[in-house]
């Protein structure tokens, strides 16, 4: 089952679709698109046009997100609303062309504090 809920669109020429996709959807999506088996929270795709614009979608998994919070939680103190946000910001940045190493140094890359970043600015509803 999928779901579209926000299409982001800025002047720069850019225009994201977020999905949210139940888990044996966002499954099915994962294999088809990298080749593994089993659940993922979030999945990114760019498509760059012709005129120089850029289309991207980007797919969520609630379920996922939800166990993430729940089962090995961030320490935040953070429910499965920040969780969602964080990643419609996460995979908004994949689409715009940032990237993050795999592994440790993943949560001190440039990318992921940009995210947070947005994160904390769209919770608290700071611009």
């Amino acid at each position: 089952m999928a779901r579209r809920v926000l299409v982001w669109e800025r002047a720069a020429g850019a225009r994201v679709e977020v999905t949210l996709l139940d888990g044996a959807a966002m499954r099915r999506l994962n294999r088809r698109a990298t080749g593994r088996r089993g659940l993922t929270d979030v999945l990114a795709f760019a498509l760059p046009q012709p005129d120089g614009t850029l289309l991207g979608d980007v797919y969520i998994c609630p379920a996922a997100a939800h166990g993430w919070v729940s089962g090995r939680g961030r320490g935040k103190g953070e429910g499965v609303e920040a969780e969602l946000v964080r990643l419609a910001v996460h995979g908004t940045l994949h689409v715009l062309g940032y990237d993050h190493p795999d592994g440790v140094g993943r949560m001190r890359s440039a990318m992921w504090r940009r995210q947070e970043r947005y994160v904390r600015r769209l919770l608290n509803g700071t611009s």
